[in-house]
C-alpha cells in the first residue's frame, strides 16, 4: 500500500536550494538517492565538489510531512574556453527522484529551477550527459528544449553510451551547434 506521502503532488512538495548548513541532514540522503538511479559510483568528494562551490545551483524536493528527500538536482556553472568566444556553461551533473514519486513532474520542476537560476546568472548554454538507454530522461530534457549534440560511445563505467544534450540560451550560440543527431545514429567523438 502506498503511503500518504507517495500521493503528494509536486505543488505540495517543498522545493529548497541546498545550503552548506544542510550537509549533515541531507548529504547522506542525496548520495543514497543518486546511487540508486545513476550508473556512476560517485565518491563523497564529487558531491562536495559540486555542493561546496555551487550550492546555489542545487535544489531538493522535500516531503511536506517529514522533510525527507524526494528529489535532487546538482549543477555547476563556469566559464568554458573550448568555444570561441568562451562561453558561460551550465552543467547538470546529477538528477534523481525517488521511484515512488516519479511521473508527478518533480524532475521537471527541479530542472526548471536549475535552468531559471542559470539564466539569472547569465549562462550561455546548459549541457549534460545521459545514458542513451534512459528514455524517460531523454524525453524530459528534450521536452524542455535540450538538443542532442553528440553521441559518446561507451561513456559510462558500465559500458553504456551516452548523449550529450545542450540547451542554448542565447541566440548567437545556436549558430555554433552542430546538426543534432536523431536517436539511434552515431556521431564520431
Amino acid at each position: 500500500m502506498a503511503s500518504a506521502t507517495a500521493a503528494a503532488l509536486p505543488g505540495e512538495l517543498r522545493y529548497i536550494q541546498y545550503e552548506h548548513a544542510l550537509e549533515d541532514k541531507y548529504l547522506p540522503a542525496i548520495r543514497a538517492l543518486i546511487s540508486k538511479d545513476l550508473s556512476e559510483p560517485y565518491s563523497i568528494y564529487v558531491y562536495r565538489y559540486f555542493l561546496y562551490q555551487w550550492a546555489h545551483l542545487c535544489f531538493m524536493a522535500l516531503s511536506p510531512e517529514d522533510d525527507s528527500l524526494i528529489g535532487v538536482i546538482i549543477c555547476k556553472l563556469e566559464h568554458h574556453a573550448s568555444h570561441s568566444p568562451p562561453t558561460y556553461r551550465g552543467y547538470i551533473a546529477m538528477l534523481a527522484v525517488a521511484s515512488a514519486y516519479r511521473g508527478h513532474g518533480i524532475a521537471t520542476a527541479l530542472v526548471k529551477k536549475a535552468i531559471d537560476t542559470m539564466v539569472e546568472k547569465k549562462a550561455d548554454e546548459i549541457v549534460l550527459e545521459t545514458e542513451e538507454t534512459n528514455k524517460p530522461a531523454m524525453r524530459l530534457y528534450e521536452r524542455l528544449g535540450f538538443l542532442r549534440s553528440k553521441k559518446l560511445h561507451r561513456y559510462y563505467l558500465n559500458g553504456n553510451s551516452a548523449y550529450r544534450l545542450v540547451l542554448l540560451l542565447k541566440p548567437q550560440m545556436q549558430a555554433q551547434l552542430p546538426e543534432t543527431i536523431p536517436e539511434g545514429q552515431a556521431q564520431a567523438v
